[in-house]
């Protein structure tokens, strides 16, 4: 399994526009070689070099294995965003204070769908998949303020 993303290679800069220097939009990111046994993927993307700790950017799930990626700005029909450190169920780019960051892009490959509410935060997500990963791939941006 594969994730990439037309905007940026893997350890290479993400632009300003997907960061809060810029839009604050979602890069495009596609997805390659999922499992055939998939039922629904999941995106996390993470900051582990936030000062307070790993600073969670963006939570996905009950992604369409078939979507093939997503979109710039957007997520696909029946995907669910979970509540991030910024304590809202949406995208927040890049926002380093200071030094550059490592930004994770990680996808799961999961054998179910997850019914989990809006409110649910990445601990809750990470509970939720455990014994249900097919696969997983990660995709790293780095950004500098």
């Amino acid at each position: 399994m594969q994730i990439k993303s037309s905007a940026f290679e893997n350890g290479g800069r993400v632009p300003p526009l997907y960061t809060c220097d810029g839009e604050n939009i979602n890069p495009p990111l596609d997805f390659t070689d999922i499992p055939k046994d998939a039922r629904t993927l999941v995106l996390v993307m993470e900051d582990p070099d936030a000062p307070l700790g790993t600073w969670v950017h963006w939570l996905l799930w009950n992604i369409p294995p078939r979507a093939g990626g997503i979109r710039e700005g957007g997520v696909p029909t029946g995907t669910t965003e979970g509540t991030t450190s910024f304590g809202a169920a949406r995208y927040g780019g890049p926002c380093p204070q200071k030094g550059e960051h490592r930004y994770f892009f990680k996808l799961y490959a999961l054998d179910l769908e997850l019914e989990l509410p809006e409110e649910t935060k990445k601990e809750s997500l990470e509970e939720a998949m455990v014994g249900h990963v097919l696969d997983k791939a990660e995709l790293i941006g780095l950004y500098a303020r």
